[in-house]
């Protein structure tokens, strides 16, 4: 495998002359960088990545913020960033950011003071510090969910179809109060879910009403709450769409509480297909996210963008699929 050494011999110049070529310095000689490249070419050198970084004195690690820690659907993307980070010699700092803007904020603020190679995030939502990675040239990828205000390469699910094909299975079983618990406003993945049950219900000319809506926190507590103020009204929801798994918990324990059996009293239809969701009693049905393909698909990203800041922003949009289980069936 060529070196540094052989290109700077071919090109007839010094290896930090090479290195500042090829890292596209401006103190280079213009005839001198293309001679570089074209030495380089001739080759077939292929600078070593982490090496790299490291001269430009950034670690070759990379920072994953996700929006919580305990949901097994960030710790699936997790899995997938570490897996192909770690082909290539990247080491992943996971933090947690709690869905909090300021918590956010504060972790880039870090990973600019570490200087890691790139960032990965899911937005909170608010607006974030994410502009200090792009003036620096900070390498980043948004998963889940865009960044407000921003162009950046992004990979996401198509949510808001997988929540109208849930919807449409709560329909095609002959449940007519469907409700929906789901996350904050101004969340795209709690609007985009919110959105997907009212596209079905309108295509089915179905009974839809705010009552039978209800916005909170993607936590359990949240959803907790909401279901029992949703199931304590005089025409209560006979099936309930929720937003995710961290949700159906506090879904399941209200349900509990309440002595209302899901898919004998009630239909349920959760996002995420958590490890305990065919262990319940009856087994959930979900709409399963490719987790792990997500981070996966950043990581390749990111590493992508470290080697070519420069190329333009891309979306990647993966699927969902519904996988059917007693709890939705009358």
């Amino acid at each position: 495998m060529p070196t540094i050494s052989d290109v700077a011999a071919r090109a007839g110049v010094s290896t930090a002359t090479v290195s500042r070529a090829l890292n596209g310095k401006p103190t280079v000689d213009p005839d001198l960088a293309s001679r570089v490249r074209a030495a380089a070419t001739e080759l077939g050198y292929q600078p070593n990545g982490p090496a790299r970084n490291l001269r430009r004195q950034e670690a070759a690690v990379v920072a994953l913020i996700i929006s919580d820690v305990e949901n097994p659907f960030f710790t699936a993307i997790a899995r997938g960033v570490e897996d192909v980070a770690h082909e290539v010699g990247y080491s992943v700092v996971l933090c947690n950011s709690d869905e909090s803007g300021e918590k956010e904020n504060r972790y880039i603020d870090i990973a600019i003071q570490e200087r890691v190679a790139g960032v990965i995030l899911s937005p909170s939502g608010t607006a974030t510090s994410v502009a200090k990675l792009a003036n620096r040239g900070t390498a980043y990828v948004a998963v889940d969910r865009p960044l407000p205000g921003q162009d950046s390469d992004v990979v996401l699910v198509d949510t808001r179809q997988a929540a109208r094909q849930a919807t449409a299975h709560l329909i095609a079983q002959g449940y007519e109060r469907i409700g929906c618990v789901t996350g904050p406003t101004g969340v795209r993945t709690a609007d985009d879910r919110l959105a997907g049950y009212r596209d079905a219900l309108k295509a089915a000319r179905h009974r839809s009403t705010p009552k039978l809506v209800r916005r909170t926190e993607y936590k359990a507590a949240g959803a907790h709450r909401a279901t029992l103020d949703l199931m304590s009204q005089p025409e209560p929801p006979d099936a309930l769409l929720v937003a995710n798994s961290a949700m159906t918990v506090g879904v399941l324990r209200a349900l509990q509480e309440l002595t209302i059996r899901p898919g004998t009293d009630v239909g349920l239809v959760s996002f995420d297909d958590a490890p305990w969701a065919e262990l319940v009693d009856p087994p959930l049905t979900v709409v399963a996210q490719p987790a792990y393909e997500i981070g996966a698909a950043a990581a390749r990203l990111l590493l992508a963008r470290i080697a070519d800041n420069s190329r333009p922003p891309t979306t990647t949009t993966l699927g969902a699929r519904l996988i059917e289980r007693a709890s939705s069936h009358l």
